[in-house]
């Protein structure tokens, strides 16, 4: 069964926390703290995998999870980080966080790492200064990412074939290539793309059959507009048509339309037009079908086949190749000069931003903050610790956050927020 959509749950492990402990040995007095810091949480990572060309295991196995890390203990033993996650993916699959994409898997054996582990958190042999000689401070682990993953999977192909059902695609990928797929004279014989390998001289094609197009396709008429996506990527479109059509102009430029209304970029591929199942035709009526298909496609290639005939098969593959090369160093080209530098914040300077909010909750104002950076230190304080909660105010002290909140409004026992968790500005103390 072919899928090339699904959604999977995917959730990164908790980081292990971090311990408070202190050295009890005999003949050494006040031993200091040995309490070690946890472990990290495993990743998920996914890989690409040739061989592999559906997303259905991921509608069998709906959730991705990641080991959690072992908390820290006693001795500076450091928690043992989770074991990451594995996962096998098509080359070609694309998966998006929230409507954005996250990874591109367009290669074999390439990793990415979709859900990051959360830190393990510090013990308190960690926090031993000069001045604090017996901290009782140790970290929380941080919760891995969780979220639920878009997984779409986009065909990696050199060409693409293109054209209306019974065009003669299915035959012509058969012929031409090592693939199998089923033939027969009605409408949507191809109801999943197919792939196949062309050899021709000293190279190779990946060609995709795309299951046939109709008027309306992307709109979602017929099969065409859910396999349309496997079109995007492929370097070259051949067109197939096939010579017994009455207007072969029209049919060309029906597809064109539909390639358009679906994605605009489509349109400007590289594009070659094969006439199909000439065996048996006079060459004057051949020569009318091509003139004809000139009048709409003056600059492209046209080639007048015969899949069951190998009449002109040589020719087409040959021009495909020379095509799928010079698009291939054109995208190269893109590729490096997309990766000249652009200037911008450094990853620091956005990690140590911060920013202020507040609002009204239940007649109170509460003071937002958020950042990168103190959030992860607040994600990371044990609150119910008198010492690690005040470490996170010397903490949002140093970085000015303690300044600001007080020329906002904020008082000693006004509420401050950082994630889910809720604390006053300053330590507060009971009245005798």
């Amino acid at each position: 069964m072919f899928v090339d959509t699904a959604k999977v749950f995917v959730q990164a492990g908790r980081g292990g926390d971090g311990a408070v402990s202190f050295r009890h040995e005999i003949y050494i007095d006040k031993g200091g703290p040995d309490g070690g810091d946890g472990g990290k949480g495993g990743d998920v990572i996914f890989v690409g995998t040739g061989g592999l060309n559906t997303l259905i295991d991921f509608r069998f196995k709906p959730e991705l999870k990641g080991e959690p890390g072992q908390a820290g203990s006693k001795r500076d033993r450091h928690g043992k980080s989770g074991d990451p996650i594995y996962v096998k993916v098509p080359v070609g699959t694309i998966v998006k966080r929230d409507g954005r994409i996250i990874a591109d898997i367009t290669r074999d054996g390439q990793e990415d790492t979709v859900a990051r582990g959360g830190d393990g958190g510090f013990g308190n042999a960690h926090f031993k200064s000069s001045v604090r000689q017996t901290p009782r401070i140790a970290e929380k682990g941080e919760d891995g990412e969780i979220f639920e993953a878009e997984l779409e999977l986009k065909l990696l192909a050199d060409v693409g074939l293109l054209g209306f059902p019974n065009a003669g695609k299915s035959t012509f990928l058969s012929v031409v290539t090592n693939a199998r797929p089923e033939i027969a004279d009605y409408e949507f014989t191809t109801l999943t793309p197919n792939l196949g390998v062309a050899d021709i001289d000293d190279g190779s094609l990946l060609i995709a059959d795309i299951p046939g197009l109709i008027e309306g396709a992307s709109e979602g008429k017929g099969l065409g507009d859910a396999f349309l996506r496997h079109v995007e990527r492929t370097a070259v479109l051949l067109h197939l048509i096939d010579a017994y059509t009455s207007d072969v102009a029209k049919a060309y430029t029906t597809i064109r339309n539909e390639l358009s209304s679906y994605n605009e970029v489509l349109v400007s591929r590289p594009e070659i037009i094969a006439l199909t199942k000439v065996e048996g035709l006079d060459e004057d009526i051949i020569q009318m079908q091509i003139d004809e298909l000139k009048k709409v496609a003056p600059d492209t290639q046209i080639f007048a086949i015969s899949s069951p005939a190998h009449t002109g098969l040589k020719e087409v593959l040959r021009a495909l190749r020379a095509t799928v090369v010079a698009a291939r160093a054109e995208e190269a080209i893109e590729e490096e000069a997309e990766g000249l530098p652009i200037i911008s914040l450094s990853t620091d300077q956005v990690a140590l931003s911060w920013q202020i909010k507040k609002i009204k909750e239940d007649e109170l104002d509460v003071y937002f903050v958020t950042g990168s950076k103190i959030e992860k230190f607040g994600r990371r304080t044990q609150y119910e610790s008198h010492e690690g909660l005040n470490r996170l105010r010397d903490i949002m002290k140093k970085m000015g956050i303690t300044h600001a909140l007080k020329r906002a409004g904020a008082e000693g026992n006004s509420v401050i927020r950082i994630g889910n968790d809720t604390f006053t500005l300053l330590e507060q103390h009971d009245d005798e």
